[in-house]
């Protein structure tokens, strides 16, 4: 991919920005989403004045696919630590739980894989009818690298946890509203205006207000900075291996990361 900005910007008032994401022919995530969202954190954490953000996509068939599987794994790997000590696609994600200001998901298609632990690094996560959200990773027998594993039995329960990382299978917008992956579900056409005038409403609120109540929630029910590195360490340590190359090999085949292929249906397709 480019290094053309993905992250659009509107700031609609001091108090409320919204993010549209845009990378490609289905929104991968890349080594350039790295340093881009890096920077956009900074910025969310640095604006005094900001009550809450929304993420959005300009794709309305991917909100975002997935992490690029194609993309320069050294340049990745020589990354330098963040100040945090975590790698920066761990800190990232660690950091987005934890700005200040509240950050919610306009999920229309498809977040998969490093998509899916964008949307759950957020607050609060609303899905349109055709949202499509799952952690593929065990099916290229990979463990998912952005911690899943620390946020998915907080929010869905042990059990349901365990089937969706274990299973690697979609789960359709209303069976993940369902079980607590996303908040709800919004009715076809509904999604952005719902979502606009819910964060125009925290954007009213008083910010320390809001930044207060949202960091005491944080520690009753966030993942700790160590397990975002230990997911992603088990990540580095298990993806890539000889032993699946044919598993990936035969996703690509079938068109992995082209929008007219298995990208479409891929929690089925994965165990074919």
């Amino acid at each position: 991919m480019s290094s053309q900005d993905q992250f659009t910007v509107e700031e609609v008032s001091p108090s409320y920005w919204r993010v549209t994401f845009s990378n490609g022919e289905i929104n991968l995530i890349d080594p350039d989403t790295i340093e881009q969202l890096a920077a956009l954190i900074t910025r969310i954490e640095q604006a005094p004045e900001l009550t809450a953000v929304v993420f959005r996509s300009a794709n309305p068939d991917f909100f975002m696919a997935h992490w690029d599987m194609q993309s320069d794994r050294a340049r990745v790997a020589a990354m330098q630590p963040a100040p945090s000590g975590l790698h920066p696609f761990a800190d990232n994600l660690y950091r987005l739980a934890r700005v200040p200001a509240a950050t919610i998901t306009e999920i229309d298609g498809r977040a998969r894989g490093a998509g899916s632990e964008f949307v759950l690094a957020t607050d609060i996560r609303f899905a349109g009818p055709g949202a499509v959200l799952g952690q593929f990773e065990v099916g290229v027998g990979a463990v998912p690298g952005g911690n899943p594993t620390g946020r998915l039995p907080r929010l869905v329960g042990r059990g349901r946890a365990l089937e969706i990382l274990l299973g690697g299978d979609d789960f359709p917008a209303d069976l993940a509203a369902a079980y607590g992956y996303v908040n709800r579900v919004v009715p076809g056409g509904e999604l952005e205006p719902f979502v606009d005038g819910f964060a125009r409403r925290i954007a009213g609120f008083d910010k320390v207000a809001v930044a207060r109540i949202k960091s005491l929630v944080d520690v009753e029910s966030l993942p700790t900075q160590e397990s975002y590195g230990a997911s992603l360490q088990a990540f580095f340590q298990t993806s890539g291996r000889p032993e699946n190359a044919h598993r990936v090999r035969s996703l690509f085949e079938r068109g992995l990361q082209r929008p007219d292929g298995v990208e479409l249906d891929l929690g089925r397709r994965l165990a074919e």
